[in-house]
């Protein structure tokens, strides 16, 4: 009010002719007090009746199963014994390439052969027993043991006709030695030669020697059971003979 009349007075107004108004001032509407809001939040909530503990709901506890000593020890034995199967098959691959005569790769063979229904089961009466020499010059010689022998400079034949090259090893200042596979378990070893004729794998043919031997050595002529070393053949008027 006071305003309004010393704006008069600064505009050279009479006083008495400034009508005051006064404004009513509106009440503001009485906010909820947020005190009172959360007092009637946590009444209304303690009047609600608890859940009865007796009718909650049952829940399986999910428990982690933990494997006991036997099936711990059950997989370290298939582990173990897929860890051995690898090394013998890499022991196999290995000695199939670097060691073709092997223990191991007779033994497999064995297995294998003996399995298939068309192993050859023959033994050395089965063959026939040929001349290791053609020139009437060599004089052969058997052993005690049934090991021939002979010193000529001629060429070298197999035994028996029957069978292939399965190895052959040495060199030329040591003497050539060739082995013959006649059968799976019968085999012929010739030893000495000055030169192979053969190769490995090669099929035995009665017309084609299996080296020559230069006479500088003996030549010795072998035969086997599997290992065993076989005594059975005899030089007679005829030439060799089985005994």
């Amino acid at each position: 009010m006071n305003e309004e009349l010393d704006y008069a007075e600064m505009l050279e107004i009479p006083v008495e002719t400034v009508t005051v108004k006064h404004k009513e001032r509106r009440r503001r509407a009485k906010e909820p007090d947020l005190r009172d809001q959360l007092v009637e939040q946590v009444n209304d909530r303690m009047e609600e009746p608890a859940p009865d503990p007796a009718y909650a709901e049952s829940r399986e506890i999910e428990r982690e199963v933990k494997p006991n000593g036997k099936q711990k020890l059950a997989k370290r034995l298939i582990l173990g014994e897929f860890i051995a199967a690898c090394a013998l098959c890499a022991v196999i691959f290995l000695t199939n390439i670097f060691m073709t005569n092997s223990a191991i790769n007779t033994w497999v063979r064995g297995l294998v052969q003996g399995s298939a229904s068309t192993a050859d089961t023959r033994v050395y009466s089965d063959f026939t027993l040929s001349s290791v020499v053609r020139d009437e010059d060599a004089n052969i010689a058997v052993s005690g043991t049934g090991v021939l022998s002979f010193t000529a400079q001629c060429f070298v034949y197999a035994p028996c006709e029957d069978g292939t090259v399965s190895a052959i090893y040495g060199d030329e200042e040591s003497g050539y030695t060739v082995e013959l596979a006649h059968s799976d378990t019968f085999t012929s070893i010739v030893s000495g030669l000055r030169y192979p004729f053969v190769a490995e794998g090669d099929v035995l043919r009665h017309d084609v020697a299996l080296g020559y031997s230069d006479g500088t050595r003996e030549v010795r002529v072998m035969f086997y059971e599997g290992d065993e070393l076989l005594n059975c053949c005899v030089v007679g008027e005829d030439g060799l003979a089985w005994s």
